[in-house]
Parts: C-alpha cells; structure tokens; sequence
C-alpha cells in the first residue's frame, strides 16, 4: 500500500480556519511548526497544511478533538495572545485527548526506535508498552529487575526525541546511594563521585550517538548528568529526564524530582523495588510513589518481571530464584508474627 492509498484508508477531517489571517497562523503553527509537531507527536496523528486549511488523519475521535484545539488556539492568537508551547501542552491536557488516545487501544501496533545509527525494536508485550507510555505521558515509571531493558529503553526514547529536537536535551540523574558502597571516600567532586554508577547510561548513548559526539554533547551541556541532590530548585523545561535506580531515593527527594518536571519534558523514572540500598528504616521514594501516584491521569506505570529479562538465560532463572525465596521468607515471617 503507497502512502497516498493508506492516508485515504484513515478517517480525515478537513479544517478551515477564518477569518485568514497570516500573523495569526504563524503564531498557531509556531516556528517551523513545532506546535503541529509537538500534537502529532503526543497523540500519533497527523497534521496537513496549506494556508488556513488543515487536512487531519489519525483515529476520528482524536483528530476531533485536534481540531477543536486547533481553533482554539487560532482564535487566542486572533485575540493578539501569545502561542508558545506551554498553552499547546495545556489544551491537550484540558481536552483529555492523551487518555482518549490511551483508551483507544493503540497497542497492537509494533513501536520501533530510530536513531540515526541504531533502529531498536523492543522484545515483547511489555517492553512494547512501555514504550508506548514513554511516548504517550509526561512522566513514566519503569518499575523491574534487572536485564529487562528498561533504562536502556529509556536512553533509546531520550535520543529519538533529542534528534527530532522534540526536546533540547538529555538529562541523566541518579541518587548517590550504591550498594552500600561509601561515595565519601571516592576521589573528585560529587558529581565525578556518581560518574562511574551512571556507565549503564553512558553505555547506551555510546552506542546510539558514537564516543565523540557524546564527548561533545557533555561539554555543550546538551546532555547533562547529575547526581540527585543538583536537582533541587531547579525547572526542567523542554528536557527528557531520566531518573535511574530510582530505588534508592527517598519519599523526599523522589516528591523533589517529581516536582522539577516543566512544559515540554518527559521524565522515566527507573528502579529495582528488591534492591534497596536506603539505611534501614528507610522507606523508598519509589515504593512511595508507587502507592501516591497510583490511578494519577498522566502518569504511566511498566511494571516488568523476571519474563521480560533479556539477558543471559541464567539471569532470568537467578531473578525468579530470589522472588520465589523472599516470597517464602515473607510467609514465614507472617506466620511467626
């Protein structure tokens, strides 16, 4: 099937805005048209146009609902106000389309990454959704053991993203806890203290960017890493954050991080809820915001399993090991109390 045959296949909605006013369709457009970009991107539609007449194609209840918003926006701008992608993100968020979008049921359609030097096709149903949820909401949640691709999905998605210059750049944040490791007695700043924890990271981009370009990247602060505690007082506009070992924060600092998120960013928060590394007593931020943001519009939850590990054989069967062994020691636990 041609593109022509398949755009003639979707349901399609012709718009027409009046009265014809170019300042006021420049506005709505935005520069190079990055507000049309920006609805296509969130809601998988697509935007045609010539002039004051737009073509739209996609699912017919979203791109009924894009047009709505497309009039709205073309009449503030008419009114003289300022379009910027802030107000963009609003009226998306207003008219509920993202849940519309979500309800519609996407997911038998297959998702590829692409990158210029890398295509990436996630392995199976849940690494497929996740994905998707990237995609979909502004703040996602990969919650699982290790092997199950859920940073390095996360590094693929803030990539794309960065090169179709959806956002400005890549941040890479991690808490300084380890495995019960001291950082204080590391050499260099807190910053270099964090450095090596983050190779996971660095790893990825590596091998989606290439050494140099990374190098470069760093030095122009396109992507920047930093431990949790740079954070505070911060806003993160037009970012793609991820917050990795997300574990071993705390209910403060993960409410903190949370809170940093602006217009224009998406946030992938990963973690390991079986390896905590907080002192005891502690309770985890992420287990926090598990139980906080549950059912939250918005927000997407991957919940990952010892199934989706695509490591060595040996890995999955290790994971399981460990789940069946903490779940007869809870038991017994509960049956001494």
């Amino acid at each position: 099937m041609t593109d022509s045959e398949h755009s003639l296949a979707q349901p399609s909605i012709k718009l027409h805005l009046e009265p014809e006013n170019n300042a006021a369709l420049a506005a709505l457009c935005g520069q190079f048209d990055e507000h049309l970009r920006l609805i296509e991107q969130r809601l998988g539609v697509e935007i045609r146009n010539r002039g004051g007449v737009f073509q739209l194609l996609g699912d017919l209840s979203l791109i009924e609902a894009v047009s709505d918003i497309l009039k709205q926006l073309y009449r503030d701008a008419l009114d003289g106000e300022t379009i910027a992608p802030e107000r963009v993100h609003l009226y998306l968020q207003q008219a509920g389309v993202e849940q519309l979008q979500s309800a519609l049921g996407n997911d038998a359609k297959e998702v590829t990454i692409r990158t210029r030097k890398v295509q990436i096709r996630p392995r199976g149903e849940n690494q497929q959704k996740y994905v998707r949820s990237i995609r979909q909401h502004d703040i996602n949640f990969g919650i699982g053991p290790a092997g199950t691709g859920k940073t390095y999905l996360a590094v693929a998605c803030a990539v794309e993203a960065l090169e179709r210059e959806e956002v400005s750049r890549i941040l890479l944040v991690r808490p300084a806890v380890e495995a019960g490791e001291k950082l204080g007695f590391l050499p260099g700043d807190l910053a270099q203290k964090v450095d090596p924890y983050l190779r996971p990271l660095y790893d990825a981009l590596y091998e989606m960017i290439g050494f140099e370009k990374v190098a470069k990247m760093i030095e122009r602060n396109v992507i920047e890493v930093a431990p949790l505690a740079y954070m505070r007082g911060r806003t993160l506009n037009g970012s793609f954050v991820i917050l990795d070992e997300s574990q071993n924060t705390t209910r403060e600092q993960m409410k903190m991080f949370l809170t940093r998120i602006g217009f224009g960013s998406t946030a992938v928060i990963t973690g390991d809820v079986t390896q905590v590394d907080l002192p005891k007593g502690t309770r985890s931020g992420l287990l926090h915001a598990i139980d906080v943001l549950k059912g939250v519009q918005g927000i997407g939850f991957t919940h990952f399993s010892a199934r989706d590990v695509v490591r060595h054989p040996l890995v999955q069967h290790i994971v399981q090991a460990y789940e069946a062994f903490e779940k007869r020691e809870r038991s017994e636990n509960g049956d001494k109390s």
